[in-house]
């Protein structure tokens, strides 16, 4: 694909799920090709930060991170907007081209309250399929919960043609300044801030994007000793399949960057 050719499209293998029967309440993969223009999409990278206060999930970002970065690169050289969103660290990026890109794209009126999280919609969604009331760190004894990120994590580039933002109104005002329809989601925790974030998966789709999570560039929080009491990758793809149920399909990396799609060294 070379993003200087006019014609050029990105060509995706979404996946998402349905009804086996009409009446049923049971639900099976299916598959649908779609082509979005690099020009008219995103990637959004959510909260790939440095430092988690779960030791876990902070070593499982710090395997993610490389992945995440050769995706990014390969999206930008394509023409794919890149969009870095590490929740609570913009002090970090203050007066950073990326940060300023973000702040000064011209406001737009919204429908919805582009400030607010996106908490779990009956109306739309059952219950998450796994408890992480108990904040979904899988150590023994648990790790204290405290502010531990201060930045993206450094081993993903940030090139001043990409923006910065946590907030749900600057990410909106860049979406509709650039003309953007489609948005690529990746990053943690596949159960919090992917799905609630005001930039997230729940807030997109209500805007009426075309929203797709690389669901081998994810993770979740979540502790094996709670419901349902599978291991710690079954419970992230347990969210995944929630997610491609009731929200938006999903894609692997590999249709941006070739390769092989991610895979945690212990999931086994």
């Amino acid at each position: 694909m070379h993003p200087e050719s006019g014609a050029m499209k990105l060509r995706l293998n979404l996946r998402y799920r349905q009804k086996k029967d009409p009446g049923s309440g049971d639900f099976q993969e299916a598959y649908q090709t779609a082509e979005w223009d690099p020009r008219q999409t995103a990637l959004l990278i959510c909260d790939m930060w440095d430092h988690h206060w779960c030791a876990s999930a902070t070593r499982r970002v710090d395997a993610l991170a490389p992945a995440v970065d050769g995706v990014a690169r390969e999206a930008r050289r394509l023409g794919i907007f890149i969009l870095h969103s590490p929740s609570a660290t913009m002090l970090f990026y203050e007066g950073t081209p990326p940060r300023l890109r973000a702040q000064t794209a011209p406001p737009h009126p919204s429908p919805l309250d582009l400030d607010r999280w996106e908490q779990l919609d009956p109306s739309r969604e059952p219950s998450l399929p796994i408890d992480d009331s108990d904040g979904g760190c899988p150590d023994d004894p648990p790790c204290a919960q405290y502010t531990a990120w201060t930045r993206q994590h450094p081993a993903i580039e940030i090139a001043d043609e990409d923006a910065i933002s946590d907030s749900g109104p600057e990410v909106y005002n860049l979406l509709l300044q650039r003309g953007i329809q489609n948005v690529i989601v990746l990053g943690v925790h596949t159960n919090m801030c992917v799905l609630g974030r005001p930039f997230g998966i729940r807030r997109l789709a209500r805007l009426g994007k075309n929203v797709a999570l690389a669901r081998d560039l994810t993770d979740s929080m979540y502790n094996p000793r709670m419901r349902p009491f599978v291991s710690h990758f079954r419970g992230t793809e347990l969210v995944v399949e929630h997610i491609e149920t009731h929200w938006c399909p999903t894609i692997t990396s590999d249709q941006i960057a070739g390769g092989q799609p991610f895979r945690f060294s212990d999931d086994m």
